[in-house]
This record gives structure tokens, sequence and C-alpha cells, in this order.
């Protein structure tokens, strides 16, 4: 007999990507649309979140592109209010918009740095302000922050210290969040992916062998595996869970 668990749907309203373009946001995204609801696909000018939608609606699925920069406080309520006006109440929002500049910390420059955290730690807090607010006026919500397996260890021999702080700042805030809003109706939690098959993770395949080894399941995590574990946060299988970070890294933080 085949069961239907209402308790994964995602039936409460729409759904809200940043980054929706990346590796994991474009899976996610994917993934939410599959699930029923209308999902706004933000990213910044210039990202092919064109052919997302595109995808989605050939799936039988609805979604709407939005270009907006994350840390722009009016872009981000612009990209709300049209997600309100094309699929009613944004009732989910998962956060994946993130950058990194590897460098070494003595070299490091102050741009540099700035603009890491700004788009992974203040493009954070900038959306996770809009969809509360929108949040707010239907009754509350579900928030899930992309964060990384990085923000609770330090990866072997990786020069990248605004990433490793930034995304330690997107853990901490994330359970900062939840504690705030939780009386509210809004609970916010984030997942922090391990190697993951991404655009962004450049590397030989010396050292994407390198990375199989030390990862206990012995291979490198491909994107559409964020899926699963993001819409569990999202939906009422997860009632009771907020501040929680979820590893998703193939056990490499395990030993």
């Amino acid at each position: 007999m085949t069961i239907k668990d209402p308790m994964f749907e995602l039936s409460r309203g729409a759904a809200l990507v940043t980054g929706a373009a990346g590796g994991i946001g474009r899976e996610i995204a994917l993934g939410l649309a599959r699930r029923g609801p209308g999902v706004v696909c933000i990213d910044r000018a210039g990202s092919d979140t064109r052919s997302l939608v595109e995808q989605i609606r050939r799936e039988g699925g609805a979604a709407i592109a939005c270009d907006a920069d994350v840390t722009d406080e009016e872009a981000m309520a612009a990209a709300v209010a049209e997600g309100e006006r094309s699929f009613g109440a944004i009732a989910y929002a998962v956060n994946a918009a993130g950058i990194n500049i590897a460098a070494e910390a003595l070299e490091i420059t102050q741009a540099q740095w700035s603009q890491v955290v700004a788009v992974n730690m203040t493009g954070i807090l900038t959306s996770c302000q809009a969809q509360a607010r929108a949040m707010l006026r239907h009754g509350g919500g579900s928030i899930v922050n992309i964060a990384s397996m990085s923000a609770s260890i330090i990866n072997h021999k990786q020069d990248q210290v605004a990433y490793y702080a930034s995304k330690a700042g997107v853990k901490h805030m994330t359970k900062s969040l939840a504690a705030e809003w939780a009386e509210r109706g809004i609970r916010v939690n984030c997942i922090s992916p391990g190697y993951t098959i991404t655009p962004m993770l450049k590397a030989s395949e010396e050292t994407l062998a390198g990375f199989r080894r030390m990862t206990p399941m012995g291979r490198l995590a491909e994107a559409s595996e964020m899926v699963g574990p993001t819409v569990f946060l999202l939906s009422q299988a997860s009632s009771y869970v907020t501040g929680h970070d979820l590893k998703i890294d193939g056990g490499y933080t395990a030993w």
C-alpha cells in the first residue's frame, strides 16, 4: 500500500528561493515546484533564472523569475511583493545565494572580505527580513538558510577565512532569528552541505579525489540531494524544529 504523507506537503502558500540560478538553489527551486507551490526564483541580474522558470513550467509547475541583489532591501521587498501578486502568501523561503573568495588571512583585502560578508551574511539577513515581514501578514511560515559544513569546521588546507566566518555567521544568525520569531509563527533552520558538485566547486580531479577520501561515504554530494532535507525543514514534518543546523555532508564532520 502506498502512503501519501501530508506532513511533507508544501500546500500552505508560495515559495521563494534566492540564489536560484546556482547549483543548489536551482535544484531546490525545482524540487519545491514539483511539490506544488508557485516558486519565486530570485538571483542577481544577468543570472540564468529564465531557463529555470521555463523548465519548471514545462514540468507543469508555476514559477516566475525576479532579478534582485540580496543585499538590497528595496529590491528584496519588491521581489517578495511580486511573488505575492503572482502566487499569494509566501509561506516558504530558501536562501541559497552565496559566494566564496579564497584568500589567505594575511593577503585578503578589506574589499574582498566585505564582498563575501555582504552577500553571505548581510544578504541572508536582508532576505529573511523581507520574507518574515510577508509571512507575518499571513500567520507565519518557514525559512531555510544555506550555511555549510564550513560553518562548523575549517576545511583541510583551504585558505578562505571570509567564507568560514560568513557561514558560521549564517548558522548563528539562523539560531538567533529562530529564537526571536518562534512565538510569531516563523520557523528558521539551516542546512549545511558538504562537498557538493556545483559550478562553485572548482578543483582539480586530484583535489576532488582527496575530498572523496576524506568523506566517510566516499563520494561528493549531488545538488539534488539537498532537496529532501530542505523539504523536511520547510514542511509540517518538522513542525517542532527551529534553530537547527542540519549537516548534509556524507559524514565528513563525523570524524
